[in-house]
């Protein structure tokens, strides 16, 4: 058997050991220099990044809310105020059992499954961390019986906080507005910086239309939170900025008298300072009370307010459209005199009612044997509607558009308050878009006493009167008289120069037929002018309901009360310096000089004597 022995070769051994020494030497530089590389990038390059994540795990953001603007009426009077209340919320984060919690809340508090729909539905918006309110408007017997068994809830707590209230109600429900949880809809649209933190928003009126003054800038805390997130320190605080104090031009004094006045009817009452557009009084009846919307209605009462028929959430001020009747006269009159088709001398018999050549039907007068001659003058004073009827056949539907929607029929007004209509004043252009048919004479005549197509609402009757009073130099209305904030103070005034460029004698001559309206022994409105040392110029008018048949004769007290006419009145006054314009409805009122007009007179009333009291003041 032959033995064989390796035979060793250390120069080969060198090589190889020395090879992976290399390798091993190299491998271990480029782990360093990957090591070195990240190390780089984490120290410098991706420091800001990686100091901002380790500060947001450490750091929370916590929302400060501005406290909300309050508004005031004219005269200093708080509309929209910030009262403290007592308020049960909940901090999820330090609730183990939250659906537990809430059952047994409900039943020691007697909270409505509604207010814990709304719980949840915040809660879902907010963080874990923060508080999120659950019972608000809590009373001290309601405090006090939490106050027992407060140890048994860790995570729920009393907290004092400011709530929006309506002092005066329904009063100023459809100017003033109110404030209403944010929704869905609305969070989507809403900067969500500014409005972190916040539960309500305006919902109607001016906290609506003002939401940006009013809500101020938000403000936050930077909360230090442990391991398990939760609070531990406040590192920094940027304290919010309250939102503006908003001044209207409303007298809530005024208001209370017009809203008074209109009594057992629904309706409407405005009224306007002719010299600077300021809105004295915008009365809507009846109103509602706008407190329960804040903490959140129940369905049960936003249900009954919608289904009453009497429509407490209907702004009839803004949005209530209505024929305007006779208070159109004075304006249609006055067309006719601008455009050249009349003259105020020009008479003419009336019989009690018009006919268009060759035709039997009869357009009658509410007169029903007429009111024999008259002149431009006397229809006004007597509101004789065959005058009128003559007088729009003559002039046609074009020009009566043109020069009515001057005066701004048909057209919004302009007033700083959301959801305005704009009332309708017809043409043949309009007929023909949205009915599909021509114009017909007998819509001319009837839309000469303000009847048919024609729709005005309050605030237009108003704003037309107060031009009319201005000799053609248009008025827009407005409700916010000063915005108030820390730095700066907002003054607004008549906010349109545009003037209509009218005849004075023209004009002089229309608002002396209203004149007569009241201060004349056949005028319409005569009792208005009992105990006054002033003049008032004004137009009564009466809206139908339904149309009568040709033979058949109004009875007012054979009907039901929902189908009699509704009565109007527009004024101003005094006449020798116009300062005030008002226009009123009450629904089913039946005659404007009897129900409408003396409402317009206790506010011109109340007016003046407040400007003669703060005049012998001075």
């Amino acid at each position: 058997m032959d033995n064989h022995f390796a035979v060793k070769d250390p120069l080969e051994e060198s090589r190889i050991f020395l090879n992976r020494v290399v390798a091993a030497f190299v491998l271990i530089i480029l782990i360093m220099s990957g090591l070195v590389v990240r190390l780089v990038y984490l120290q410098i390059v991706g420091h800001e990044h990686y100091s901002t994540l380790s500060k947001d795990n450490r750091i929370k953001i916590a929302p400060l809310p501005p406290t909300r603007g309050i508004i005031y009426d004219r005269n200093g009077k708080m509309l929209a105020q910030n009262v403290p209340t007592y308020s049960l919320e909940l901090t999820p984060e330090r609730i183990e059992n939250l659906d537990e919690t809430l059952k047994n809340l409900q039943q020691l508090l007697a909270i409505s499954d509604d207010k814990l729909e709304q719980f949840q539905k915040l809660r879902k918006r907010n963080k874990a961390f923060t508080s999120t309110p659950l019972l608000q408007n809590l009373t001290e017997e309601e405090v006090a019986k939490f106050a027992v068994v407060r140890p048994y809830f860790p995570g729920v707590d009393v907290y004092v906080r400011l709530v929006r209230q309506y002092p005066y109600a329904d009063l100023s429900s459809h100017v003033v507005g109110y404030v209403g949880r944010i929704n869905e809809q609305e969070l989507k649209t809403l900067p969500s910086a500014e409005y972190r933190g916040t539960d309500f928003i305006g919902k109607i009126g001016i906290e609506k239309t003002y939401e940006n003054q009013l809500h101020g800038t938000a403000g936050y805390e930077e909360i230090e939170t442990n391991a398990q997130a939760r609070a531990v320190n406040t590192v920094a605080t940027t304290e919010p900025i309250a939102g503006s104090n908003i001044y209207l031009t409303l007298d809530i004094d005024l208001q209370k008298i017009a809203y008074d006045a209109l009594s057992e009817y629904n309706g409407a009452a405005v009224a306007i300072e002719i010299k600077t557009g300021a809105v004295l009084v915008f009365a809507s009846r009846p109103g509602f009370d706008p407190n329960p919307f804040v903490a959140g209605i129940s369905a049960k009462e936003y249900k009954a307010l919608q289904e009453s028929h009497d429509q407490p959430l209907y702004n009839r001020a803004l949005r209530g459209q209505y024929p305007p009747g006779s208070t159109a006269k004075p304006f249609l009159g006055l067309a006719g005199l601008e455009y050249g088709v009349t003259d105020f001398g020009h008479h003419l018999f009336c019989p009690g009612y018009y006919r268009l050549p060759n035709v039997e039907h009869k357009y009658r007068d509410w007169k029903k044997f007429g009111h024999g001659s008259v002149d431009m003058n006397s229809a006004i004073t007597e509101s004789c509607d065959v005058y009128f009827y003559d007088l729009a056949m003559a002039m046609g539907i074009d020009k009566m558009h043109e020069f009515m929607d001057r005066f701004g029929f048909g057209r919004k007004t302009g007033i700083d308050l959301v959801g305005e209509v704009d009332g309708l004043m017809p043409s043949r252009e309009w007929k023909k878009r949205f009915r599909k048919h021509a114009w017909f004479p007998g819509e001319t005549i009837i839309t000469g006493i303000g009847q048919g197509y024609m729709q005005a609402t309050p605030l237009q009757l108003a704003r037309a009167t107060a031009t009319l009073a201005n000799n053609g130099q248009v008025v827009v209305p407005h409700l916010v008289q000063r915005v108030i904030n820390k730095d700066t103070a907002e003054t607004f005034e008549n906010r349109n120069p545009e003037n209509l460029g009218l005849k004075k004698q023209n004009v002089d001559n229309v608002i002396a037929a209203m004149t007569n309206v009241i201060h004349s022994s056949r005028g319409t409105a005569g009792s208005l002018a009992r105990g006054i040392n002033y003049h008032i110029a004004g137009k009564t008018g009466t809206a139908q309901v339904f149309t009568i048949k040709q033979e058949e004769k109004y009875n007012e007290d054979a009907i039901d009360f929902k189908m009699r006419d509704h009565a109007l009145f527009i004024a101003l006054a005094p006449v020798e310096d116009p300062q005030i314009a008002v226009a009123v409805i009450a629904e089913h009122g039946g005659h404007g000089g009897t129900v409408a007009a003396p409402i317009a007179g206790e506010i011109i009333r109340a007016y003046l004597n407040q400007n003669k009291a703060s005049a012998n003041e001075k």
